[in-house]
């Protein structure tokens, strides 16, 4: 396995005898270990390639410790790239998870409207994703009268939700002619 001279065998012992120190610096370095790890193996192929220009191998420490100082700056300055100076800040919008929770409020009373048949095979379909065949088995009915029951289902959700769509207008609309009034 040695080649030109010894060189990777010279290499592959230095770097035995020397990991866990290596890993060490390497860890002063970088806060996680991931990227120590990751930092160590780049310094170790940078130096890989130059191994035979380093005379003196007693400074191989020196020269692998300052091999890992410059990779870390150099993933340090392309980090930093990534990121562009503005004049304002963006709005951070922050999502509560209202909508969401007044969305699911709205979906479970709406779904009281229907009869059991019905929200067991919309549930099914729509809620746990299954197929009709597997929705048809699981309730013990054809394929035919899940899809029939489905679509029937689907018409009663979205009537439903027209009707308290044209209430809630109503309501708005009441609320202002009785501001207006008042005014």
């Amino acid at each position: 396995m040695a080649t030109s001279g010894g060189k990777v065998l010279d290499f592959e012992e230095y770097v035995r005898t020397r990991q866990e120190a290596l890993l060490r610096s390497a860890r002063r370095l970088v806060p996680d270990p991931v990227d120590a790890q990751d930092l160590l193996q780049t310094a170790l192929v940078r130096t890989y390639g130059r191994w035979d220009g380093i005379a003196d191998k007693s400074l191989a420490d020196a020269y692998l410790r300052r091999v890992m100082i410059n990779t870390r700056t150099e993933w340090w300055r392309a980090r930093k790239l990534e990121e562009v100076p503005t004049e304002q800040l963006p709005d951070a919008s922050v999502d509560d998870g209202t909508e969401q929770r007044a969305d699911r409020a709205l979906l479970m009373d709406i779904l009281g409207v229907l009869a059991p048949k019905q929200r067991s095979v919309v549930v099914l379909r729509h809620w746990e994703q299954m197929s009709t065949e597997e929705t048809a088995a699981a309730l013990g009915m054809s394929t035919g009268t899940v899809k029939s029951t489905l679509h029937r289902a689907l018409a009663r959700l979205r009537q439903e939700l027209a009707d308290r769509d044209i209430d809630a207008r109503m309501l708005e609309r009441g609320e202002t002619e009785r501001d207006r009034c008042a005014a």
